[in-house]
């Protein structure tokens, strides 16, 4: 199945220049969102995962179905403010600004091999804090997969500069 054929492009979204990668059309065809899903439990089943790490909003749409087929457990990392226990945060850069995530402190133990997952890498600012909180919690990021790459924003090889493989499943060239 050709996943990258099911991504819509919404040009100018949210700003002028601007094409966005919109993935509803991905999750709304069940045969696509079925081959996605697929295509990371296959990459995945042998790599010893004990958690997989979901970023708000749209990590957690491929991030959970893939821990409950690994038959792991499945890591909240939200936005500050949204986690009711007592929790570590990171601030760093969007492509349109800045912002905070926060993972539960116990979420993650020593030892754990956490595989970070969201549904896009542009400029890796996300991708970036979600390990600095993994790492934190003294887990080690096994790596990080993304339905979609926008490599020609950086995100990529700021993530492989931190030692980490990352995976995506199709990109788009261009902005």
């Amino acid at each position: 199945m050709n996943i990258k054929s099911l991504i819509r492009t919404i040009p100018d979204y949210p700003k002028s220049g601007i094409q966005f990668r919109d993935i509803t059309t991905l999750i709304k065809d069940a045969q696509g969102f079925k081959a996605t899903i697929d295509a990371l439990v296959d990459r995945y089943r042998s790599q010893n995962i004990t958690q997989v790490a979901g970023t708000e909003a749209r990590g957690f749409l491929f991030g959970a179905p893939l821990a409950y087929a690994l038959g792991v457990g499945f890591v909240p990392v939200r936005k500050k403010g949204k986690l009711p226990g007592k929790t570590t945060g990171h601030e760093y850069a969007l492509e349109y600004g800045h912002d905070r995530i926060e993972i539960h402190d116990d979420a993650i133990g020593a030892g754990d091999r956490v595989l970070v997952v969201d549904d896009l890498l542009a400029t890796g600012g996300t991708a970036q804090a979600t390990v600095m909180l993994v790492r934190a919690l003294g887990g080690e990021v096994s790596e990080c997969a993304f339905v979609v790459d926008l490599p020609d924003l950086g995100g990529r090889a700021k993530l492989e500069n931190m030692g980490l493989t990352v995976f995506t499943l199709c990109a788009f060239e261009g902005h």
